[in-house]
């Protein structure tokens, strides 16, 4: 174990911590195939939507609780595996189930649910106060939002826009995300680290969609991942105070990624506007295949992998930050 005494690491969320759960499930969201995971151990496509490593990869190393961590619906795993860290994750889903419709993948609720029957495995491998001691001393991480920005509110013709003003729409996420982390703390989680948005504008995929459907300005929706940010944090202060016992930590990945596209070159960085596969500006998922021509040969000269993800390069710093400005607040 490393700095902090956390026996394990517990994620929810999105395609920035699904290491593999899309899958095993009917959906075109999958990313099990080079050149995917091609810097990965042993070049292997695991489902990660990346070249490498995730963010939360990094800090369980950081963490000294394991190299890598494993997706719960991933059959080459078991709960000897998932003990001291599983994610639940699916690419493409949100707070919103209108969200995750939009690609059939799974829900947030329904990873609350594989994560009540985690736990009643983990009861049988434990027993029963083992189990609700790690329960209790596990971090949990959770990374979503951008899909139901980036992929329902901002490009669905036929969208939550039609219902909700902007506003309106990130009260309406901040209520679901309410909900999911009083429910997580009914089951036991006491510390959470929970990410807000990117700059969801500067995603090489939004600036294609913007130049092609001019719905909206990359200030605009920039400018709305501030403001739902904002908003996430008042609710995390508030559930603070409601919730005893809880840590609720908010993990800010909007200045970083922007410092890295605003000032590329102390990174190393070459290209910080299109990702890496393709032409890495529209590719993602199975549009990103090996093979083609246009594909660069260094990702990490790239500050995004695919259209949409960083690189691994970048999960890398991201979970630096993480480590040394984020957790420290969990153990205050």
């Amino acid at each position: 174990m490393g700095k902090y005494e956390i026996p394990g690491i517990i994620v929810f969320g999105d395609s920035t911590v699904d290491a593999g759960n899309n899958n095993q499930i009917p959906t075109l969201v999958k990313s099990n195939f080079l050149p995917y995971g091609q810097d990965f151990e042993g070049g292997k496509p695991t489902g990660r939507f990346c070249n490498g490593r995730l963010a939360t990869d990094f800090l369980s190393e950081m963490l000294g609780v394991k190299h890598s961590i494993p997706a719960y619906l991933d059959p080459a795993f078991g709960i000897e595996d998932f003990v001291n860290g599983v994610t639940f994750a699916s690419a493409a889903t949100g707070y919103d189930v209108a969200t995750s419709n939009v690609l059939s993948v799974i829900p947030l609720s329904e990873e609350l649910k594989y994560f009540k029957e985690y736990l009643k495995k983990l009861t049988s491998f434990l027993g029963k106060h083992n189990a609700v001691k790690r329960a209790r001393e596990s971090l949990y991480f959770i990374s979503i939002g951008t899909n139901d920005f980036v992929e329902n509110y901002f490009t669905m013709p036929t969208g939550r826009s039609c219902q909700f003003t902007i506003g309106e729409y990130e009260n309406f996420l901040l209520g679901i995300a309410r909900s999911f982390l009083i429910e997580l703390y009914s089951l036991g989680a006491r510390k959470i680290a929970l990410t807000g948005l990117p700059p969801c504008g500067n995603l090489p995929i939004t600036r294609t969609l913007l130049h092609i459907s001019k719905k909206a300005t990359l200030e605009e929706i920039n400018n709305a991942s501030k403001d739902f940010n904002v908003k996430l944090q008042h609710l995390m202060a508030s559930l603070n105070k409601e919730l005893k016992g809880v840590k609720l930590v908010y993990a800010d990945i909007y200045h970083p990624l922007l410092h890295i596209i605003q000032n590329p070159d102390p990174y190393g960085f070459e290209n910080v506007e299109e990702g890496c596969c393709g032409t890495g500006t529209i590719e993602f998922a199975v549009l990103c295949q090996a093979g083609n021509p246009l594909t660069c040969t260094d990702p990490s000269k790239y500050a995004f992998w695919d259209a949409i993800h960083p690189s691994e390069k970048v999960y890398g710093i991201l979970a630096n930050i993480f480590m040394n400005k984020t957790l420290p607040h969990l153990f205050e």
